[in-house]
C-alpha cells in the first residue's frame, strides 16, 4: 500500500498536471471560420434564443440545459474534512464533476458558494434553475442541509438531489436488501441500531422506513448517547422524530439483539464486546471513513458469520454514492424529471439491489482482478465500475418518474432507451445490434477451442442470455468447473453449455480418425493424429465443424494467428473454401471503420485483394452498414507506377470486370479515403460519395499497423478480427481480445453468411 507521504505528493501532482484541475470546458461544435462564428454567437445565436422565448421547453432541443448538473455546495461537511469552507471544497466538487461525466456522461459545473445562512444559500441556488437540468446538494452541514433542500423542492421545478442524504440512503438501502436476502430476514422484522443523527444517517433510517423497517424498531444513537423522548441536548425536529420511550441511554445498552448496526459516525464506536450482543448473523454497516466504526477483522473475531459493509474501497461490500448519483440523474435528466421522488430512489434501490444478485459482469470483473465478485456475505451491491449500471438502473429510474406522473418527456420505448445507454458504455453496442438480432433468430452451436480462459467462460455466460447460441467448451471440466464457480457464472456443463474433454472424451477415436483420414496423405501417421486430438484444441474445434457437431470455431485467445489458421486450412479449408483475409472492425468516436487485411496474406496478390474487397462488403452489410471500400497505397490514382499502387490498379481492373453492388474507389491514401473534399480535389471524377468506411491494404503490416494506432492511440475498439473465405466456419481473434469481445465475433459466428464470406 502506498505510504501518506508519497500518496499525498501523488494526489497533489495528480490535480497539479498537466493543468490545474480535474475540468475543462469543450465546444461541441465547429469554431473554424467566419460561417461557424455566424452560427454559433451574433447574428445566429439571436435565433436561438427566440426559439426558447416562445417554447422555453425548446431550451432541452438548443442548448446542454437537458444534460447539464449544477453541484452546488458551501464547504460546510465535506466528507472526512468537515467545515472547511467554499473554496477549499472546490477540488471535492470537480471530482464529484468527473464522476457524473464518467459514470453517466452527465456535464457539470461545480459551483461552490460562500454563503452558510441555509435561507440565502437555498436562494442562490434557486436563482439557478435556468442553468441547469437538476441540482446536485453536496457537503452542506446538517440540519441546514434539510431547509436548503425543502425550499429548493418547493421553488424549483428541476430536481434537487442532497447526494450525502439520499445518495448514502439509496445505495444503503440496496445493500441493506441484499444483506437481509442473504441472512433469511425481512425489513419489518428487524430491530436496527444507528450511530450518527447527521444528514446521511437520518436519510438512511427514512429509507429504511418506507422499505418496511418498523419505527419502533428503529434506535438511533449520536455522540450524546440515545436520542429518548424528552432529550433536550443537542436535539432538532429530525432527531427528534426517532426518540424512542425508554429508560437505556447508552449504544451498549440498546445494541442487545440487533439485527442491523448502522454506523455513519466516527471511528472504534462499535466494540467487539458490542458484536457478541447482537442477534445471530449480524448485519454491520461500519460506513465512517476513513476509519470505520469497527474494523472488519474484529467484529469477525467474535462473530464470524457476520455480514459487513463499510465506506472503504479496500474491504468487500463498499457503500459508495457513485452506485446511485450518476444514474438517478441520468434517468431523471432523459425524460425531463420535475422532482426525484420517493418512487424513483427505491426504483433505484431495487435495480442495484437485482444487478448484484445476477452474474457478474466481464467488464467488472476485469476492472477488480483477484477479488471474488459472487452474489453473497462479502459481495452485496455491484461494484461502481459494472458497466450494466447505467442501462438497469437509469432505465428503472426513468420509468418511476413517468409512472409518477413526474416525467415532462416520456419515453415511449424504455427497451431502446436502455439498449442505447448500455451502447454509451459498450461502444460495440450498437452496430452489434443487427448481428445479435439475427443471432437470436438463427440459433448455432459455437465450439471455443480455449474453453478453459475465463474470457471464454464470460462471454459463453453472456451468449446464453443473449443469444439462442449453444456454445461449446473444450477444455478439463474440473478446471472450467471451478472457474464457472470462482467467477460466481450460472452455466452449467451438460445444461447450458456443452463440453469436449480432450483428456477423456468418447469421442476421441471418431475425432482422431477423422483428422488422419484428412491428413493422412500430408504427412500425419495415426500416432500423431492421436497425439493432436488429445493436446490440440484449435484442432479438435474444427474437426468438431468439419463433422457438422458444432457450426463455427472461435480459437486464438493465446498462440499465434498463423499456427490456429494453419490447422483450419487443413481441417475445414475445402470444397472452395479458404482464408481470403482477415477483417478487422473499429468503433472510433465518430463512427466505424473497416480494416482489411491485417493477418492472412502478408503481401497479397491483386486477385486476392479483389478477394478481399469483396469478403469485406458482405461482412460490412452484415452491421447493416453500405460498404464504401478505399483501397488503399502510398500511391495516389497512378502517381507511382510501381509499388503497392500497381497492385492496387490491377485489383481495381479486376473488380471493375465483375459486377458488384458496392462501392469502392482507389488506389489512395488513407487522408483522402477519408476525407471526400480532398479527394475530390484530387480526382473530380472519383466514384465515390462521402467517406470511405473500409480500408483495404496491399500490405499486412499497413493494416495491421493502421489497426493497432486506432486502439491504442485513437480510443478505438475493435471488434474482431473476422476471418473472411471461410464460410464463417472459424475465427482466429487475437490474444488481447476481452470477453465482451469474444461475444462480439460469437455474434458474428453465429450468423450465417452468403458463399464463403
Amino acid at each position: 500500500m502506498t505510504d501518506a507521504p508519497n500518496l499525498r505528493q501523488a494526489a497533489l501532482d495528480y490535480h497539479a498536471f498537466p493543468k490545474p484541475g480535474k475540468l475543462e470546458v469543450r465546444a461541441t461544435k465547429p469554431l473554424a471560420n467566419g460561417r461557424d462564428l455566424a452560427r454559433a454567437y451574433s447574428p445566429g445565436v439571436a435565433e436561438a434564443c427566440l426559439e426558447i422565448k416562445a417554447d422555453p421547453t425548446t431550451a432541452a432541443h438548443y442548448t446542454t440545459r437537458a444534460n447539464l448538473v449544477g453541484v452546488v455546495t458551501n464547504g460546510t461537511a465535506v466528507l472526512g474534512l468537515g467545515n472547511i469552507g467554499a473554496l477549499a471544497s472546490k477540488p471535492v466538487m470537480e471530482g464529484k464533476a468527473v464522476l457524473f461525466k464518467k459514470f453517466a456522461n452527465i456535464d457539470c459545473f461545480d459551483i461552490e458558494l460562500d454563503q452558510n445562512d441555509p435561507e440565502k444559500l437555498a436562494e442562490l441556488v434557486c436563482a439557478l434553475e435556468p442553468t441547469f437540468g437538476a441540482i446536485n446538494l453536496e457537503d452542506i452541514k446538517a440540519p441546514d442541509c434539510f431547509t436548503v433542500e425543502r425550499i429548493c423542492r418547493e421553488r424549483m421545478n428541476i430536481p434537487v438531489f442532497h447526494d450525502d442524504q439520499h445518495g448514502t440512503a439509496i445505495v444503503v438501502g440496496a445493500a441493506v436488501k441484499n444483506a437481509l436476502f442473504v441472512a433469511g430476514k425481512k425489513f419489518e422484522d428487524i430491530k436496527i441500531v444507528s450511530t450518527g443523527g447527521g444528514a446521511a444517517g437520518i436519510a438512511c433510517l427514512n429509507m429504511l422506513l418506507k422499505l418496511g423497517v418498523k419505527r419502533e424498531n428503529v434506535w438511533l444513537c449520536d455522540i450524546h448517547g440515545l436520542v429518548y423522548e424528552g432529550r433536550e441536548i443537542d436535539m432538532n425536529p429530525i432527531k427528534s422524530e426517532y426518540a424512542q420511550k425508554s429508560d437505556l441511554r447508552d449504544l451498549a445498552d440498546v445494541i442487545h439483539d440487533a439485527d442491523l448496526f448502522l454506523g455513519l459516525s466516527g471511528p472504534g464506536v462499535l466494540s467487539p464486546e458490542m458484536v457478541q450482543k447482537m442477534a445471530p448473523q449480524p448485519i454491520i454497516f461500519a460506513l465512517a471513513n476513513p476509519t470505520p466504526e469497527i474494523m472488519p477483522d474484529l467484529a469477525r473475531a467474535v462473530a464470524p458469520d457476520a455480514i459487513i459493509a463499510t465506506g472503504r474501497s479496500d474491504f468487500p461490500n463498499q457503500v459508495n454514492n457513485v452506485l446511485c448519483f450518476p444514474f438517478i440523474f441520468r434517468g431523471a435528466l432523459d425524460v425531463g424529471a420535475t422532482t426525484i421522488n420517493d418512487e424513483m430512489k427505491i426504483a433505484c434501490i431495487d435495480g442495484i439491489a437485482a444487478l448484484a444478485r445476477a452474474t457478474t459482469s466481464a467488464e467488472a470483473a476485469a476492472a477488480y482482478q483477484g477479488e471474488q465478485l459472487t452474489f453473497g456475505p462479502d459481495y452485496l451491491i455491484p461494484k461502481p465500475f459494472d458497466p450494466r449500471l447505467i442501462g438497469v438502473v437509469s432505465t428503472a429510474v426513468a420509468k418511476a418518474a413517468m409512472d409518477t406522473g413526474v416525467a415532462t418527456r416520456p419515453i415511449e420505448d424504455l427497451a431502446a432507451y436502455r439498449h442505447k445507454l448500455d451502447s454509451s458504455v459498450f461502444k460495440s453496442s450498437m452496430l452489434m445490434r443487427p448481428v445479435f438480432e439475427a443471432a437470436r433468430v438463427a440459433p448455432r452451436r459455437i465450439v471455443f477451442a480455449e474453453g478453459e480462459d475465463e474470457r471464454v467462460l464470460r462471454a459463453a455466460q453472456a451468449m446464453v442470455e443473449e443469444t439462442k447460441e449453444r456454445p461449446i467448451l473444450i477444455g478439463r471440466p474440473e478446471v472450467i468447473e471451478r472457474r464457472i464457480e470462482k467467477a460466481g457464472l450460472t452455466i452449467k456443463l451438460g445444461e447450458t453449455v456443452d463440453l469436449v474433454n480432450p483428456e477423456n472424451d468418447p469421442r476421441y477415436r471418431d475425432y482422431w480418425e477423422t483428422y488422419h483420414n484428412l491428413m493422412a496423405r500430408r504427412g500425419v501417421s495415426p500416432d500423431i493424429a492421436r497425439a493432436i486430438m488429445r493436446t490440440n484444441t484449435t484442432a479438435i474445434g474444427a474437426v468438431m465443424v468439419h463433422r457438422e457437431e458444432a457450426d463455427s470455431l472461435i480459437c486464438g485467445t493465446f498462440g499465434e494467428f498463423r499456427w490456429h489458421m494453419n490447422y483450419i486450412e487443413q481441417v475445414l479449408g475445402r470444397d472452395g473454401r479458404r482464408p481470403h483475409g482477415a477483417l478487422s472492425l473499429m468503433i472510433l468516436e465518430d463512427g466505424p471503420l473497416f480494416i482489411a487485411d491485417t493477418q492472412v496474406h502478408l503481401h497479397p496478390t491483386p486477385e486476392q485483394i479483389a478477394e478481399i474487397a469483396i469478403g469485406a462488403a458482405r461482412h460490412v452489410q452484415r452491421f447493416g452498414i453500405e460498404p464504401k471500400i478505399a483501397l488503399c497505397s502510398q500511391s495516389q490514382f497512378g502517381n507511382q507506377g510501381e509499388g503497392s499502387g500497381k497492385r492496387l490498379r490491377a485489383a481495381l481492373r479486376l473488380l471493375d470486370a465483375g459486377n458488384h453492388d458496392f462501392c469502392y474507389e482507389g488506389e489512395m491514401n488513407i487522408d483522402a479515403a477519408l476525407d471526400p473534399e480532398l479527394r475530390s480535389r484530387l480526382l473530380p471524377s472519383n466514384r465515390m460519395e462521402g467517406a470511405a468506411n473500409v480500408l483495404v491494404f496491399a500490405h499486412a503490416d499497413a493494416a495491421s499497423g493502421v489497426r493497432n494506432i486506432l486502439k491504442m492511440k485513437g480510443g478505438g475498439l475493435e471488434v474482431g478480427p473476422i476471418l473472411m473465405g471461410m464460410g464463417n466456419r472459424a475465427h482466429i481473434v487475437s490474444p488481447s481480445i476481452t470477453a465482451r469481445g469474444l461475444l462480439n465475433v460469437g455474434a458474428i459466428a453465429g450468423t450465417p453468411v452468403a458463399e464463403y464470406g
